[in-house]
């Protein structure tokens, strides 16, 4: 879960929390501007080497388009109905996490939210303020929002932490095994118990959330105040008020809030799966569960590398572990590829769109 999220959500006003964090953010730019645009410069260093270097090494990008030119047009339009169901998937989680939001709105949030953060310089912050502001302008505003953002973060995080184990349990039924997938599924299922047991402890006890909150809100106060940012402006009170909402909002919803969840994640995996099949890549060479096991890497890469979307170390993640379950260079890479454009291509066109065209279908809704 993001710091702005969590602080967004045990704000009594997330609006004017989000608001002072990305005042915060702009003042920290001009500040340390150099720091910025040596961040950027990190990234694109990274995803150039990655797709100008290292990806045509592994396998020469003749090849590749090759392996791309040879798809059927059944395989295509099996991708193309891959790329929809990840879109149609998008917006029950929002919908189970914030009662009343419909199925078009909940789409338009996520996906507008989405691609705001991936092409916004502010990153998730950005993102997070589109969905305030689009989520306001329909109607929804204060703390329920502040608490979905939250517990949508909660429940994508554990699901990114969760496949990794399930990975290497798929693995061990079928008699195969790979170190690099272990050593990520261990390292999840530390973070998973860690994040489960924090979770309930915080929710278990009024008088425990509270000194928990106020314990917490002085450590992160005083680690922003080495970093020369602001104080936080929540405290055990906010945890508590978090707390009590997150309790109700899941004692109703808990379900309905998993299985969208689940659902959307996936829907991705499912790109994956055709992408690897399109180019040739047969199940005897590379079993769906070894396929759920290279997802599963690139999902937790994608959540942690510093580049947008993990562009570039989801490539080489997944790129590595296709030919180290059985796929050639040339599939492998090509399948990466196929799965980047449909996964975020589809996202960022119309996620831009309904971030730029929200208010017309508020117009339009309202007229009606």
């Amino acid at each position: 879960m993001s710091t702005p999220a969590l602080e967004a959500a045990l704000s009594p006003d997330p609006e004017d929390e989000l608001v002072r964090i990305e005042l915060e953010e702009k003042r920290k730019k001009k500040r340390r501007g150099w720091k910025r645009w040596a961040m950027i410069g990190v990234s694109v260093a990274v995803i150039g080497l990655t797709f100008a270097f290292v990806l045509p090494t592994i396998a020469d990008y003749a090849q590749v388009w090759d392996v791309v030119q040879g798809l059927s047009w059944q395989w295509i339009a099996l991708l193309l109905v891959a790329a929809g169901l990840n879109v149609a998937t998008c917006a029950p989680e929002w919908m189970a996490a914030l009662p009343g939001l419909s199925y078009l709105q909940g789409s338009r949030v996520t996906l507008a939210s989405t691609a705001v953060s991936i092409v916004a310089p502010g990153g998730a912050p950005a993102g997070m303020a589109t969905s305030f502001g689009m989520l306001k302008v329909w109607g929804f505003k204060g703390r329920p929002v502040g608490l979905a953002v939250a517990v949508t973060s909660i429940w994508n995080q554990l699901v990114i932490l969760g496949v990794p184990i399930l990975a290497v349990a798929g693995l061990v039924a079928e008699g195969d095994s790979n170190r690099t997938v272990e050593l990520i599924a261990l390292a999840a299922l530390v973070l998973f118990c860690a994040a489960v047991a924090g979770f309930a402890v915080g929710l278990s006890n009024v008088r425990l959330t509270r000194r928990i909150g106020d314990k917490a809100a002085r450590i992160v106060s005083w680690g922003k105040g080495l970093l020369h940012k602001a104080p936080v402006t929540w405290n055990g009170e906010g945890f508590v008020r978090y707390r009590d909402e997150t309790i109700g909002l899941i004692r109703r919803r808990w379900w309905y809030l998993t299985l969208t969840t689940l659902a959307n994640h996936l829907s991705v995996f499912v790109i994956l799966v055709v992408s690897v099949r399109a180019v040739g890549v047969p199940r005897v060479e590379v079993t769906a569960v070894e396929v759920f096991a290279a997802w599963a890497i690139s999902r937790v890469l994608g959540s942690i590398a510093p580049t947008p979307g993990g562009l570039g170390f989801v490539e080489l993640g997944l790129t590595g572990t296709l030919v180290a379950f059985g796929a050639t260079d040339a599939q492998a890479v090509a399948a990466a590829l196929i799965y980047r454009f449909l996964k975020d291509v589809p996202t960022l066109g119309l996620g831009l769109l309904a971030a730029a065209t929200f208010k017309v279908g508020h117009a339009a809704e309202s007229a009606g």
